[in-house]
């Protein structure tokens, strides 16, 4: 399966048309449609698979696995990060259902006076 190939079906699975997607990772509108002929950057391919929460390595066909995890790639989240984003099945969840989530984690009696998890 090419670059171009996975791009569409991982986007499909997202909901998102390709010019849809081109827009969320901020891109011009037909960029991806270009892929059929030629490599794009690779800032842009970043970009893209960002958006798609998936790795480069996944859209370049270097492997099946969307998002490896690795001691590298997991970060720490603060749920007082007013910039905190949270996504489930690749799609990013409403300010609403942030809210609620970080509310039921701060009632976790697991948690030492400010807020952290023990």
């Amino acid at each position: 399966m090419t670059l171009y190939e996975r791009t569409i079906s991982i986007s499909k699975k997202r909901g998102y048309s390709l010019k849809n997607l081109a827009i969320k990772a901020g891109l011009a509108e037909n960029s991806i449609y270009d892929w059929k002929k030629s490599t794009p950057k690779a800032d842009n391919l970043q970009k893209v698979a960002d958006a798609l929460h998936v790795s480069t390595d996944y859209l370049l066909g270097r492997t099946d696995e969307m998002n490896p995890t690795t001691v590298e790639t997991v970060k720490k989240a603060d749920i007082d990060d007013d910039e905190l984003l949270l996504s489930f099945q690749g799609k990013d969840i409403t300010p609403e259902y942030r809210d609620a989530i970080i509310a039921i984690l701060r009632t976790m009696p697991d948690r030492d006076k400010d807020g952290n998890i023990i």
